[in-house]
C-alpha cells in the first residue's frame, strides 16, 4: 500500500520506498504515467535483490496521487520530484527519469547537484512540450490551447486522452534545460530505442551534446520503442544504474 508525502504546495504524493544501502535510486516516470508501471516495478525489484535503497512516486495529477492531471505543468510535477527526493531520501541518489522523468532528472539536477550521484535517462525528453509537442499539434488544435485553454489529442498508451493545456506550454517554456548552459558534475547514461514513435533519436544527441558532464554515453538499441521496457532493455536499465553508481 502506498504511502503519502504531503509537499509544501499542499500536494499529497503518494510513493513506495523501500530501504537499502546507497546510493539510492529514484525513479522518475513519464507524462501521464505513474509508479505501478513495468520499468519502476522491475527496477524496484532489482534494487531490493541488489540491497540498493529505492523510491518511486507518483507526481500530482497522477496515479495515486491528489489533483488532476490537467492542472499539472512540468514545474509542478518537477517541485513534486524535489519534495521527495529531499524528503524521502538521504544522501546522493541515481536518478532514472523515463520520458518525461529524464527532463524532470535533469531540472532535479540543476536544483540540487549535491543530491545527485548518476543519472540515468530512458528515452529523455528535455523540452518536449515546446520542441515535440506544440510543433505536432494541428492549426486547429493550437487555436483551441490559445482561445480555450486547452486542447484534447489521443493518447497511444491509454484510452484517455492527453489534456494539453496553455499553462503546460507556458510553463514549459520557462523550464528548458537546452538553451542554457547544463552542467551534470556526474555519470550519465541515456539509453534510446531507434523505434521510439515518441522522441526521436535526435534528442539524446542534442543532449549528449550539449550538456557538461565528465562522464557521458549514449546507448542506442536497434528496434527498441519507447517503453524499453523488454527483459533486454531493463538489463540495459540496471547495467547503466550499475556503470553510474561506482
Amino acid at each position: 500500500m502506498a504511502e503519502f508525502l504531503e509537499t509544501a504546495q499542499g500536494r499529497k504524493l503518494a510513493y513506495h520506498r523501500s530501504a537499502g544501502a546507497g546510493p539510492g535510486i529514484v525513479f522518475l516516470g513519464g507524462f501521464m504515467s505513474d509508479m505501478s508501471g513495468t520499468k519502476a516495478v522491475w527496477l524496484e525489484e532489482w534494487a531490493r535483490a541488489q540491497g540498493r535503497s529505492f523510491l518511486r512516486f507518483d507526481y500530482s495529477g497522477h496515479g495515486e496521487s491528489s489533483g488532476a492531471f490537467e492542472d499539472g505543468c512540468i514545474g509542478d510535477w518537477a517541485e513534486d520530484a524535489l519534495a521527495a527526493l529531499t524528503t524521502l531520501t538521504k544522501g546522493p541518489q541515481v536518478l532514472v527519469g523515463s520520458s518525461m522523468g529524464g527532463w524532470i532528472a535533469l531540472l532535479l539536477a540543476r536544483a540540487a547537484p549535491a543530491r545527485v550521484h548518476g543519472l540515468v535517462g530512458v528515452a529523455a525528453a528535455p523540452d518536449f512540450t515546446e520542441d515535440s509537442m506544440w510543433p505536432g499539434l494541428t492549426e486547429d488544435q493550437r487555436r483551441a490551447v490559445l482561445d480555450h485553454g486547452q486542447t484534447a489529442v489521443p493518447n497511444a498508451y491509454d484510452d484517455r486522452p492527453y489534456i494539453l493545456t496553455q499553462r503546460l506550454f507556458e510553463d514549459g517554456r520557462t523550464r528548458r534545460v537546452l538553451n542554457a548552459p547544463l552542467p551534470l558534475p556526474f555519470p550519465v547514461r541515456l539509453l534510446q530505442g531507434t523505434a521510439d514513435e515518441a522522441v526521436d533519436t535526435t534528442v539524446p544527441l542534442r543532449l549528449l551534446d550539449h550538456a557538461d558532464s565528465p562522464d557521458m554515453r549514449l546507448t542506442l538499441v536497434k528496434g527498441a520503442d519507447h517503453r524499453f521496457s523488454t527483459p533486454e532493455c531493463l538489463d540495459l536499465i540496471a547495467q547503466a544504474i550499475t556503470e553510474v553508481s561506482a
